[in-house]
Formats: C-alpha cells, sequence, structure tokens
C-alpha cells in the first residue's frame, strides 16, 4: 500500500508539487508572521529588562509596549517620587518611534538614566555633548554603518553620532530630553519613569501607588510577564486569520487535487474492491495520500521559514524572528488538518463507488 501512495504521487508530478507547495505556504505563514511577531516582541522584552530599572510608572490605561505611551506626565513628579522612600533613581524618559524607520528613540536626561543598572557601555564616542547628539546602539550603529561624528537623521532633524553603546538599553537611539520635547512639542512633559529603589520593590510600589493612585504603576518582573505578541493590539484576530486563509487554501488545494484523482482513478479503485478492498481500505488509501502530501508540505514549509528567517537577519540585524516549538506544532497539525479534512469527500465518494460500474469507467 505504502508503495502504491508514493507511485500515484510520482506518475502526476504537477499536480503533486502544486498541492504540496499549497500546504507549504500555509505552514510558512503562519512560521513567518508569528515569528516575526514574537521575535519583535521578545526582542523588545529583552531590552527592557537590559535598562535595570525595578519599577516603571505610566500614565493611567497606558499600553505595555512603550511604543503606544503618549508624552503626557508632567515632568514636575520626578523630584516627588525621588522623594519617596526606598527610591535611588528616578529617570523620565520620552520615548518616541522615529517615523521613518519605524524605531523606537528615547529621549533621557544622561545622568539619571545611565544611573539605571550598569549604565552605558560605550563602544566608541562618549554621551551628548550638544543638544542635536544622538547615542546609538551597536547593532543600528553596525547596520547602518554609522561611525561617531556621522550625521543620522530623526524627527526629520539631522542629528551627530555622539556615541555608540552596547545594545540591551531599551531603545536604538538615545537624544537629549530636552531636545525630544522641544521636537515634539510637549515640554515639560514625559511618557514614563524608569525608577530603580534601593531594596524593598514592592514597598516603593505600594507608596507610588497612594501617591499617584490613578497612574499605572508595574514591577518590572510583573511588567516583563506581560511581554507576549498576545497582548499586542489586534495581535489575536491578525493571527486567527491567518490560520484561517492558510487553512482554507489547504483544503481548497487538497480537496480539488484528491477529488480529480478520484475521478482519474476510478478503474483503479474499482480493480482494488474487485480484489476485495473494503471501502474503508479505499478511504485509508487516499487519506494517507493526503497526509503524504502534508509532511512533504511541512517539510518545505519549515525549511522555507527557516531560510527566510536567515536570509532576513543577515540582511537586516535588527530584525528579530523567533520561530517557537508551540508554533512549528501549530503550523504541522494545521497542514495535517487541512490535508484530511480535503481528502474525506473524494475518499469517501471513491468508497461508495460501485465495483462493476468503476471497472467499466472509461
Amino acid at each position: 500500500m505504502r508503495e502504491l501512495i508514493w507511485a500515484n504521487l510520482r506518475a502526476r508530478p504537477v499536480r503533486t508539487l502544486l498541492s504540496v507547495a499549497a500546504v507549504s505556504l500555509q505552514v510558512f505563514l503562519l512560521l513567518f508572521l508569528m515569528g516575526l511577531t514574537d521575535g519583535i516582541v521578545q526582542e523588545w522584552g529583552s531590552r527592557i529588562k537590559g535598562i535595570g530599572a525595578d519599577l516603571l510608572v505610566q500614565p493611567p490605561n497606558s499600553s505595555v509596549f512603550l511604543a503606544f505611551s503618549s508624552a503626557v506626565l508632567p515632568e514636575q513628579l520626578t523630584p516627588r517620587l525621588r522623594q519617596v522612600e526606598g527610591v535611588e533613581e528616578v529617570a523620565p524618559v520620552l520615548a518616541v518611534v522615529n517615523s521613518n524607520s519605524i524605531t523606537m528613540i528615547y529621549g533621557i536626561e544622561y545622568d539619571n538614566y545611565s544611573r539605571l543598572g550598569g549604565g552605558f557601555l560605550f563602544h566608541q564616542g562618549g554621551p551628548f555633548r550638544e543638544p542635536y547628539d544622538v547615542i546609538i546602539d551597536d547593532i543600528k550603529a553596525a547596520s547602518k554603518n554609522l561611525k561617531v561624528g556621522d550625521t543620522v537623521e530623526l524627527l526629520n532633524q539631522p542629528f551627530r553620532v555622539s556615541g555608540i553603546v552596547e545594545h540591551g538599553r531599551g531603545a536604538r537611539y538615545f537624544i537629549p530630553l530636552r531636545t525630544a520635547q522641544e521636537l515634539l512639542g510637549v515640554e515639560n512633559r514625559v511618557s514614563m519613569f524608569w525608577v530603580k529603589s534601593t531594596g524593598d520593590v514592592e514597598s516603593v510600589r505600594q507608596k507610588f501607588q497612594q501617591l499617584l493612585p490613578r497612574y499605572s504603576i508595574r514591577r518590572m518582573d510583573e511588567y516583563l510577564s506581560l511581554m507576549v505578541s498576545d497582548n499586542l493590539p489586534e495581535v489575536r484576530p491578525f493571527t486567527n486569520s491567518v490560520i484561517l486563509v492558510g487553512l482554507v487554501i489547504t483544503f481548497l488545494v487538497v480537496l480539488l487535487s484528491m477529488y480529480t484523482i478520484v475521478l482519474e482513478r476510478t478503474r483503479e479503485i474499482g480493480i482494488l474492491k474487485a480484489l476485495g478492498a473494503s471501502r474503508w481500505d479505499i478511504v485509508a488509501l487516499l487519506v494517507r495520500e493526503a497526509l503524504a502530501i502534508a509532511v512533504l508540505g511541512a517539510a518545505v514549509g519549515v525549511g522555507a521559514s527557516y531560510g527566510v528567517k536567515e536570509i532576513l537577519i543577515s540582511l537586516r540585524p535588527t530584525m528579530s524572528i523567533l520561530i517557537t516549538p508551540q508554533w512549528l506544532a501549530y503550523g504541522i497539525l494545521l497542514a495535517l488538518l487541512g490535508c484530511v479534512l480535503g481528502a474525506v469527500y473524494p475518499a469517501l465518494r471513491a468508497a461508495a463507488a460501485d465495483p462493476v460500474a468503476a471497472l467499466a469507467y472509461e
């Protein structure tokens, strides 16, 4: 039976290749798109962790993803937060996305921000000297082939690269807070406060909550636990759409392919039934043939996903694509499900064929 399945697939190479391509497209779309989403979220979480803060203070109802945080916090809160017992450092930050490259920029007070965690580790250059200086992390600098003294355009303004630092400190670009406020027209406003405590983080958080009852105050361990793609706005409908489209494509292609195969092999099916094959033997033969297409398609789709991932990362070092075992399992299972569903009706139709009529079929 196994030899018969592979012989049937080899006998119609074009149809087999098209069916395998449809299945592999479903697997590739799911793995690549969700891998890109999960990779971005995980990479962002690792950069947030590298800041070295213990608490994050944001406006009410703010997003866990800082690109969606508005600059509405009064900067005058900084001294009040510093006076709370147990606080070591408070760093106000204005977060903005550069419209040209969709890259996060932090407007910071250098001294305060650098005292969070281990501070900046410079590969080249040093801190800001002028209002329109920028500090860039090493990954972004390498991808743009930038060095100290070069000019880069941010927020429609030219900035001079004053330093290149080790990545993992939140944003890719850092500019002076006053410059960021001036360019965005949000004088004395910031997006968030990063807070370093002297030890008892929960105690400081509770004091902040009493001081600012309407604000969002999160511990870093709590914040990092939220850094999953399901918390991104509209990701769940997007995921479901990708899954549904891929499943429908696989189902329709396999259904059409298997239905055509049944019509072409009517006499062969009649011979098998005349030789004693039961209805379920015929169903099993066609379903196993569909499963063989699913396995081949899944293998091609997985291989294509990893291949495209490596190519894109080599071309764009700042891009992060994470193909998880969970999505690998989902991709393979959906391929199998689509092929089985597509094969069920043609298989049942073939099994119900009258062997005498099938043998007489021209």
